[in-house]
């Protein structure tokens, strides 16, 4: 009863989050003169990836490595596989030009890194600070091209005033973080009630659990016609997750890959991959384009699940 009522919560907690996010993180984009294409790519993508955050380091400093790891792997491919899949079944997504010339292509080789510095076994100090510094450019380059970039979407004016804005993002943050681990934990423990690996667990219900907060995020906010956040959330949230999270995570602790298969991050890497001709044509993600995505993560998680019954047979 627990573990449900913690599940439910947590996803109503997710919901109202997102609500005063979109609204806050709209608001300021517009006094500040930043396109929300930036804002959905930078404040909206660090919020939604915060609970991310928050269970990485947590089971990286409990020695919980799959968990870790499988968060981020996991969080990326239903980032892409079903968030912006469902987006677009719901309401096709316009795209900028930039986010198919630099943010997607970005992702992409954010990805490759990631897997070529596993090779070895693990994410280690070096390799985390190497992540974040290159986060770090990534923002800076963002904001310093988006004073010089054109609106070219109409957004849904928030609170007019600046610190009512920030208050709402600061609130919807919290709520995204409180909503997310909530929802984490009790879908955890289900798993753990049924003898499933950590690896597994770190791949689907924790990596689904964290994702709500983009899957909430960015439906709104394309029902609100404000695709430039919703594929920016998307998209953003991924160069966090590896970039930052796993920078974070690495810098506190080592983190390992052991118990992963190349197949997992082969999945990561060809939906960042495949987004990028769907985007290119037309410069919009449609219905039928969301429907390969959705297909491919079900196949995925088909995958696992098959994976994790053999598990539970030994």
């Amino acid at each position: 009863m627990l573990i449900t009522l913690s599940i439910i919560g947590g996803f109503i907690i997710l919901t109202l989050g997102a609500e005063a996010l979109v609204r806050g993180a709209s608001a300021i984009a517009l006094r500040l003169g930043i396109t929300p294409l930036i804002i959905g790519l930078t404040i909206v993508a660090f919020g939604t990836s915060a609970p991310e955050l928050a269970v990485s380091v947590k089971s990286a400093l409990a020695g919980n490595s799959g968990i870790a790891l499988g968060n981020v792997i996991g969080s990326n491919i239903a980032n892409i596989g079903l968030i912006l899949a469902i987006t677009a079944l719901i309401r096709p997504i316009q795209v900028q030009s930039q986010v198919v010339k630099r943010d997607i292509p970005l992702m992409i080789l954010a990805s490759m890194l990631f897997w070529g510095l596993l090779l070895d076994g693990e994410l280690s100090l070096i390799d985390g600070v190497v992540l974040l510094s290159l986060l770090v450019g990534y923002l800076t380059f963002s904001y310093i091209s988006s004073k010089n970039s054109k609106n070219e979407e109409e957004i849904e004016a928030g609170p007019n005033n600046p610190l009512l804005s920030g208050l709402f993002i600061l609130v919807g943050i919290s709520m995204l973080v409180g909503g997310g681990i909530l929802f984490v934990n009790g879908a955890v423990d289900l798993a753990k009630t049924f003898g499933v690996s950590e690896v597994i667990i770190g791949l689907t219900i924790v990596a689904i659990g964290t994702s709500m907060p983009e899957l909430v995020t960015s439906v709104i906010a394309a029902l609100k016609g404000q695709s430039d956040i919703a594929i920016g959330n998307v998209v953003g949230s991924n160069l966090f997750n590896i970039l930052g999270i796993l920078g974070v995570t690495a810098i506190v602790h080592p983190v390992s890959s052991l118990g992963f298969q190349p197949f997992d991050f082969m999945v990561m890497l060809a939906l960042a991959i495949v987004i990028l001709p769907f985007a290119w044509t037309g410069l919009r993600i449609g219905r039928r384009e969301g429907s390969v995505l959705l297909l491919t993560y079900l196949g995925y998680m088909g995958y696992l699940i098959n994976q994790a019954s053999a598990q539970a047979l030994i």
